[in-house]
């Protein structure tokens, strides 16, 4: 089982990474404002930058998370209560992700690039302690609002998500999460594409990279969804192989 597995790991990773080009291309290349134009060798230094990496780590753990609960219903092995707490949790973090991606991009839209200044809140609460204040927003301050921003969306979600499934099987809880997923992020889908074809319409100078964020959250999420459904093909498919090697 582990090894299918590992398997549907190794193909959700292959497909962002062949995804990862002609996505880009079609949200920069060749239609949009100005300088927000980019090439092929643009594109291909995303590969170099670490925060895509870890990025795709986050998604393939996911994944692989999401994993746990398929294969122990594949072997017939009826998981604790306990272990159900984990596909809930994987499940909570991807949609506060999904919100956080949806709201950033309309922001972004209506917003223009004032949208960004949602994640400053922790630069502006700082500023009012330092004997010389900052002009704008620094990195480390982004990053930190941006994560209490995705703590909190994830909590939410967590609370809602665990009360909707209190009393599933564990059958019925893995439908009912990829089912949330799907929904949420197609809904986010068509929040964050006409947001990117408004803001590339634009001088904006930083919005196309918000909406883009959220045109990759979309995407990303969307085929994490399919992960258990070829897990179950695989396991299917080898039981009509060996059936003599599966319990019944």
């Amino acid at each position: 089982m582990k090894r299918w597995a590992c398997l549907t790991v190794f193909l959700y990773a292959l497909a962002l990474l062949v995804l990862t080009l002609p996505v880009m291309l079609f949200a920069f290349a060749n239609w949009g404002q100005r300088d927000m134009n980019i090439g092929l060798r643009e594109v291909c230094q995303t590969y170099a930058n670490w925060a895509y990496w870890v990025w795709l780590a986050v998604l393939l753990a996911g994944q692989a998370l999401l994993l746990l609960l398929p294969i122990r219903i594949a072997e017939r092995r009826l998981p604790a209560r306990r272990a159900l707490k984990i596909p809930v949790i994987v499940t909570a973090f991807f949609l506060g992700n999904l919100l956080l991606a949806g709201l950033f991009s309309l922001l972004c839209a209506i917003f223009l690039d004032d949208g960004f200044n949602v994640f400053l809140f922790v630069d502006r609460i700082a500023n009012r302690f330092r004997s010389e204040p900052v002009s704008g927003g620094t990195t480390c301050g982004s990053v930190i609002s941006l994560l209490i921003i995705m703590i909190i969306f994830w909590i939410i979600w967590g609370i809602i998500f665990r009360r909707a499934t209190r009393s599933d099987e564990p059958d019925v809880l893995l439908k009912r999460s990829t089912k949330w997923l799907l929904r949420g992020s197609i809904l986010e889908l068509l929040i964050a594409v006409p947001s990117h074809v408004i803001v590339r319409r634009r001088d904006d100078c930083c919005a196309p990279m918000g909406t883009f964020w959220g045109i990759a959250t979309g995407i990303s999420v969307m085929l994490l969804c399919f992960g258990p459904g070829v897990f179950f093909l695989f396991v299917e498919r080898c039981r009509k192989l060996k059936p003599n090697r599966w319990p019944v």
